[in-house]
């Protein structure tokens, strides 16, 4: 046991799940190899606690880290940011210059409200939506969080948001009475959309602006005509999409679209807390007839981050070449799974960019197996790559050449049904889990 899983162990003990967030525990990736823990990290490198060095072609911060870890010049303005004082009886004038800046970028829009993560932003939109049309119920597809607002769709029926991303999210400590609040459909199938709230009068309708693939053109109209007859709202929850595909939403990228909210986070700092809800002027004045306030929501670290993050993602086109990046890597990917005779599709986003085996209940072991063998080569992989500006073109290649020697044996594993002989940890488990 590595000293980041010995460490693991002692959070469990004082930490209820290990830490605060999913997406990190060992457990998704391989449970009792994963180095768990970083001393430091700089472009695509990681370093663990004993000094291993990984070069990380999996999560990349879980998105935040659109420029590469530890950038030069975003943390020189945080650094000068924090010699003159983060939160102070005053406000920084960063909140101005960013909300300035996101209104310039998306022209639909003419008002901002910040916050530090993806969920309080989300909580915020729709807190604002309800507060605009004065109705409950919200229809969604795609994972939007851990608020009350969401999780309360499980409380109709436990299996509601299985098709969302996560499994087996428990709606314990939700009041009972949100149940009914939350609709879910099924992303890009316009006749779902119109079953599931058809007699029900929607205030909100929120979409994710692509995770694994984008939003079709029926689905949109649909999604469009739906929000008019009922006089709802519509919220692009761009906190995993945004700033890949250009410096914005990816609702930028469908013709003649626009939400009436978006939402921002994870790669707009860079990997500082900082969020942001984008509405239309006359939506967002209603989150002055609620109560939204938070003391850090006008710390200062989070805006000047985010102000330098947007000035590197513009002055150098970063969303054209994560595309390109995750183009070469979706290709290669596909030519070694055939040559190497596996049944594996990957998706459309390429900016983050994933392949998903369909071997059904092979899959998770053929996602450690992977993890296991790249952590020998020096690699921190699992199935999604958030692709970022430092993967440089060398630094794929590399990785490209590992894949290729765990692949060929993966195939040999599948082929003679060693696979369960070669797995060195438990299988990995992708969905929610109570750590005991």
């Amino acid at each position: 046991m590595n000293s980041g899983l010995r460490l693991w162990d002692r959070a469990k003990r004082c930490i209820p799940g290990g830490n605060g967030l999913l997406s990190k525990r060992p457990e998704r990736y391989a449970p009792d190899l994963w180095p768990t823990y970083f001393s430091k990290a700089k472009g695509v490198s990681i370093w663990d606690l004993e000094g291993n060095h990984y070069v990380d072609m999996a999560q990349m911060g879980i998105g935040t880290a659109i420029l590469g870890y530890a950038n030069d010049h975003v943390d020189e303005k945080v650094k000068e940011a924090i010699s003159n004082g983060v939160n102070t009886t005053l406000n920084p004038p960063e909140e101005v210059y960013l909300a300035e800046k996101l209104l310039q970028l998306n022209s639909f829009a003419g008002g901002v409200k910040f916050a530090r993560t993806g969920a309080e932003a989300m909580s915020i939109a729709v807190r604002i939506a309800r507060a605009y049309t004065g109705k409950e119920k919200i229809a969604f597809s795609g994972y939007h969080g851990w608020s009350d607002w969401y999780l309360a769709t499980n409380l109709e029926n436990e299996n509601n948001l299985n098709e969302h991303l996560l499994e087996g999210l428990s709606p314990k400590g939700i009041p009972a009475g949100l149940s009914g609040t939350a609709i879910p459909f099924k992303y890009n199938d316009a006749l779902d959309l119109e079953k599931q709230v058809k007699g029900k009068d929607i205030g909100a309708i929120v979409i994710e602006g692509a995770r694994y693939d984008f939003a079709s053109e029926d689905f949109l109209q649909s999604i469009k005509k739906i929000a008019d007859e009922k006089n709802a709202i519509i919220i692009f929850d761009e906190i995993t999409s945004g700033w890949r595909m250009n410096c914005g939403g990816v609702f930028k990228n469908y013709n003649n679209f626009e939400p009436d909210i978006a939402v921002f986070g994870k790669a707009m700092g860079n990997g500082y807390a900082i969020s942001a809800v984008v509405g239309k002027r006359d939506i967002m004045d209603s989150a002055q007839d609620t109560f939204i306030s938070s003391t850090f929501w006008t710390e200062r670290v989070g805006f000047a981050a985010a102000l330098e993050t947007i000035n590197q993602l513009e002055k150098f086109q970063v969303h054209k070449n994560l595309i390109k990046t995750g183009d070469f890597i979706s290709k290669e990917w596909n030519s070694l799974f055939s040559k190497h005779g596996l049944d594996v599709k990957t998706t459309d986003f390429l900016p983050l960019i994933t392949f998903k085996p369909n071997y059904g209940s092979l899959n998770n072991k053929i996602l450690t197996y992977i993890s296991q063998e790249m952590l020998k080569m020096g690699y921190l992989s699992a199935n999604s790559i958030y692709v970022s500006n430092s993967h440089s073109e060398r630094i794929v290649q590399d990785y490209l050449v590992c894949l290729d020697k765990v692949l060929k044996n993966l195939s040999y594993c599948i082929k003679y049904r060693t696979l369960d002989a070669s797995l060195e940890t438990r299988v990995r488990e992708f969905g929610f889990e109570r750590l005991n």
